[in-house]
């Protein structure tokens, strides 16, 4: 088994905007997705990530530190969370990204974390 790192991405403001009622929904099926998961042992971790806007990008440039506040690329999505699963190959782990409900709102960026 291969360890690849699902990269969540959608829009925040959208996210932001959700009802309490909505949220939660969601939050019910990405548990659902992450119970799955562990069920057919692919399961390795997860987490959100706080808002981009929040973030710090840093840079050295000559020696001297350039901190910039907010991500690094500004794009209409954002990085919000991760998966880190095994699977066979990609084929297999593209097969669990698009059983993510984050799929419907945004993309998933499959990546190998090679050991």
């Amino acid at each position: 088994m291969k360890t690849y790192m699902l990269l969540l991405y959608a829009n925040e403001a959208g996210g932001e905007a959700l009802t309490p009622e909505d949220m939660a929904m969601w939050m019910r099926k990405m548990g659902e997705y992450s119970d799955a998961l562990g069920k057919a042992d692919a399961f390795v971790s997860t987490a959100g990530l706080g808002r981009s806007r929040d973030a710090r990008t840093i840079h050295t440039n000559k020696d001297e530190l350039q901190v910039h506040a907010g991500p690094y690329a500004d794009t209409q999505e954002q990085l919000g969370g991760y998966y880190l699963i095994r699977a066979a190959d990609m084929d297999a782990a593209q097969a669990w990204a698009a059983r993510c409900p984050a799929a419907l709102w945004g993309h998933i960026e499959i990546r190998e974390v090679p050991h």
